[in-house]
Parts: structure tokens; sequence; C-alpha cells
């Protein structure tokens, strides 16, 4: 009789914790693999023919704004049948499932956390086709904004004291001490970073929020500012050298959000005027009305015969770390 209750207790306090649980899972750690790639899982012949082709011109698209291509996300194409284990435990995952109802699912920590899994499924390989057609931009977007995110996450393990910015423009971001403030003169800062083959760079300055048009204008405003702030403070290794654009080269702007405040974004060449020096560079102009000004912070690369995807990533990430205090 004393074992029943026991047992009739131990049951009752199972189904108790069970229902107060509030249908928390628990899952392990996503692995610390390397930034930017993803986990495809897919059949192998889906991968070899049209659906594998939609897959790659989506995800490893070239990254804007670079002189050499180099795509966005390296592509990791496993069957089902090594789906398992560690392979599910990818920070970023894309799966397909034929043979279910056409849809496209973004998920988040799903056998792991922090995760963000994308299931795209269809009848037949249309099927599959036009949901990643159609979801193309906010695939692409998911996945970057959880890659953003660890890149953040490690930034902050050994973050620079930024209070120098802080007290003269009113401003946070999050940096690694690798960085060091080289330029600080009238609310202009200079910040560098030595890498084998030459220099990850930002800057960080303010203008009037006239100083930029909306509209077709807006482009042609950020390379005249970037060009007379280049002049100034950007000396080239010459006498009479100093950073600009590069002239044959568009570049892409869009708008996006940081901060909460509306940005654009800027992607193009600079070059430096009477040298032969060059890179791509990223460019932000966040909207600070209640100071009346847009905040500008610039990333550029200067790193001869080597990919520079990571290095202009990184520098998104740290701008995209922008607080206005």
């Amino acid at each position: 009789m004393k074992n029943a209750t026991l047992v009739l207790l131990a049951t009752i306090l199972l189904c108790f914790g069970c229902n107060n649980s509030n249908n928390k899972r628990i899952v392990p750690k996503s692995n610390g693999g390397a930034l930017n790639d993803i986990n495809v899982v897919v059949d192998n012949l889906l991968w070899e023919d049209k659906v594998g082709e939609v897959i790659r011109d989506t995800l490893a698209a070239p990254v804007e704004g670079l002189s050499i291509e180099e795509a966005q996300f390296r592509l990791r194409q496993m069957p089902p049948s090594v789906f398992t284990g560690f392979a599910t435990k990818g920070r970023t995952i894309l799966k397909i499932e034929k043979g279910e109802p056409a849809n496209t699912q973004i998920l988040s920590d799903v056998y792991a956390k922090p995760q963000t899994v994308v299931v795209i499924s269809g009848d037949t390989n249309s099927e599959i086709i036009d949901q990643i057609n159609k979801n193309s931009a906010k695939i692409v977007d998911a996945f970057k904004k959880e890659e953003l995110k660890e890149k953040q996450r490690r930034i902050k393990k050994s973050l620079f004291n930024d209070k120098p910015i802080e007290d003269q423009l009113g401003i946070s971001l999050d940096f690694p001490t690798a960085y060091r403030i080289a330029k600080n003169e009238d609310g202009f800062f200079w910040l560098r970073r030595d890498i084998e083959t030459g220099t990850v760079d930002f800057m960080i300055y303010e203008t009037p929020l006239s100083a930029i048009r909306k509209g077709d204008s807006a482009v042609k405003d950020v390379v005249r500012l970037r060009d007379s702030v280049g002049k100034i403070y950007i000396e080239g290794p010459l006498e009479g050298s100093y950073m600009g654009t590069e002239d044959a080269f568009s570049p892409f702007i869009s708008k996006t959000i940081i901060d909460n405040k509306p940005a654009l974004e800027t992607r193009g060449l600079w070059d430096v005027k009477n040298a032969f020096m060059s890179g791509p560079f990223i460019n932000y102009a966040i909207e600070d009305k209640v100071n009346n000004r847009n905040v500008i912070v610039e990333g550029y690369v200067f790193a001869p015969s080597v990919n520079k995807r990571d290095y202009i990533f990184e520098l998104e990430a740290i701008i995209k770390s922008l607080a206005i205090n």
C-alpha cells in the first residue's frame, strides 16, 4: 500500500511538472561553425538538377560591392539520410522536402540553439523552385540575420572602450579591441585594424540632415560626402593622394534600418586618387532626426590579392550594433 502511494505521488508530480513547463523544449547548443556556412539538406538528385541550381543562384550569389566575386554563403549539401546527430546542430540549415504541400517555413531553434532552419516543400520540383524564387529575399534575410547575430556575439567577447566616441558623438558601437583609434579630430573618428595583408578600417562622423537628399540624388550625395571627407582626413601614401570613390564602379544603394532609424546602405569600391590602391567599402547614413543630423559610419578594406567578404561582413556587424544614446 505504501509503495502504491509513492508511485501515485510521483505520477502526480510528474504530470504537474509537465503541465507547468509552458511547452518549453530543452535543445542543445548549436555548433560554432564558420560564419556564413549553410547546411543544405536535399536529395542528391535534386541538388544536381534544377532545384540545386536555383538554391545556388539564391544563396551563393555574389556579395554586392566587391571587386572580385565572392559568394554570400558557402553551401554544404547533404542527403536527408545523413542529416542526423551532429549534422543537425548547424546554426543555419536549409531543408528541401519533396512530396509535401508547397510551403516555405522559417523556424528558430528546431534542433539546437541559436539556429535558423528554412524548410521548403513542394509536391514537384517546379513547386519547390517556385517557393524558393518567391521567398528568396526572406530566406537570405533570415540566414544573414542569424550570422550577423553570431558575429556580434563573438565581437562582444573582447570589446574596445568606445567612451571617446560616445562622449563626442553620442553613439555607441561594439567593436573588438583589435582596432585602434588612428584619428580623432573635430568629431571625426578613424579606426583601424591591422591584418596580415593590409588593414580593415572604419570611420564615424556626422552631417546635417540636409546633406543627403531623398530619391535618386541620395547616392550622389553619399559619394560627394565620402570623397570630401576622404580628401580631408584619409591621406594616401603619396603627396596629394587621398581616398575617394572609384569612378568606374557604380555603388549599390538600398534602404535599411539601424537602431530603429531609417538608414541608407551604400556598397562600392574606393580608390586612392593619384595612387594605385583600392578596395570595397560599406557606408551607412543613419537619420537621427532628434538631433537633426545624419550619423555616417563607413567601413572599408585594403587587402590586396585576398578575399574580402568576411572583412566587410565584420564591418557590417560592427556598424549594425550602433546605438544613438
